[in-house]
């Protein structure tokens, strides 16, 4: 079986991430989406939240599975036997970390990673931006699944600050 893992924090989930997401599970036989829990940084949504949104939103791709993890993504891969790791890029600033990130995990653990270009439409969207455009009452429901943005619009209705 061909597995990979697609890894992030996806605070929250944007319709780039999907994309990634959705072209690599084309690719490969399984793909794990695999969320960062990092208990140094507090995101807008809990782990679990974002669980359950990524379940939600990826329900028409059989083949991908939401799964945390805690430490070295390369251990994380190891214990599912995902010999590839997914990352989209977005411009070459991304590149540049990301190669650095990809070198390391080959070397340490035989890890390969796999860049795929993200697309034109999702160059400039990170979750981030969501957040803070939210924030200032813009709408970003063209950039997030219907779920998604119904759960950004409540939780800054109720007054959340993105981080």
């Amino acid at each position: 079986m061909r597995r990979a893992v697609c890894p992030g924090s996806f605070d929250p989930v944007t319709n780039g991430h999907l994309d990634i997401v959705g072209r690599a599970s084309r690719l490969f036989d399984e793909v794990i989406v695999a969320v960062m829990i990092n208990p140094s940084k507090s995101g807008m949504f809990s782990v679990p939240e974002r669980i359950t949104m990524l379940r939600e939103v990826t329900t028409d791709l059989p083949n991908v599975r939401v799964e945390t993890f805690q430490g070295l993504l390369v251990d994380f891969c190891k214990t599912h036997d995902a010999p590839v790791v997914v990352k989209g890029l977005r411009a070459v600033s991304d590149f540049d970390y990301e190669l650095q990130m990809a070198q390391m995990n080959v070397g340490l653990a035989g890890v390969e990673t796999l860049f795929m270009p993200t697309n034109p439409l999702y160059s400039y969207l990170s979750s981030s931006l969501v957040k803070d455009v939210t924030k200032w009452g813009g709408d970003v429901s063209q950039h997030v699944p219907e779920s998604v943005h119904r759960r950004l619009r409540s939780r800054f209705d109720s007054g959340a600050q993105p981080e």
